[in-house]
């Protein structure tokens, strides 16, 4: 189901809890609300649709991609990026950094761990970021 995109600061403020498999259908709007923005959005996380959980999907070389509960456990390169948000009005600058490497679970609920670089690993830091109530 495609659901309107939450514009709250309070709300997208907050931090997310755990995602479990009972979120799977928070997964499947969040890819729904995705594709439907497709033309101006590359990643989301669940409280971008109004669900505080950690739940982000985003496009992969043209592939939709889902993470439960990601973490970041390894960052290198540091740069300087400019940044927009279906959440919020206007680009803003923030830091981030060339290659990441994430754990996650994936939609059977197992463990992974990928290493991102240049623009996807952009795309997922900013939905990490989401999960922790923070906003560029």
């Amino acid at each position: 189901m495609i659901r309107p995109i939450v514009k709250d600061p309070i709300l997208l403020a907050q931090k997310s809890a755990p995602a479990g498999p009972e979120d799977l259908e928070t997964a499947r709007d969040l890819r729904d609300t995705l594709e439907a923005h497709r033309e101006s959005c590359v990643g989301m996380a669940a409280n971008m649709i109004g669900v505080l959980k950690r739940v982000v999907v985003f496009y992969d070389e043209g592939k939709a991609v889902t993470m439960f509960n990601p973490e970041i456990v390894k960052f290198s390169g540091p740069f300087e990026a400019e940044e927009g948000c279906l959440s919020l009005s206007g680009r803003r600058k923030t830091k981030r950094y060339q290659s990441i490497k994430v754990r996650y679970l994936n939609e059977r609920f197992q463990p992974r761990l990928k290493t991102y670089t240049g623009w996807t690993a952009q795309i997922v830091q900013h939905e990490i970021d989401h999960l922790g109530g923070i906003l560029i």
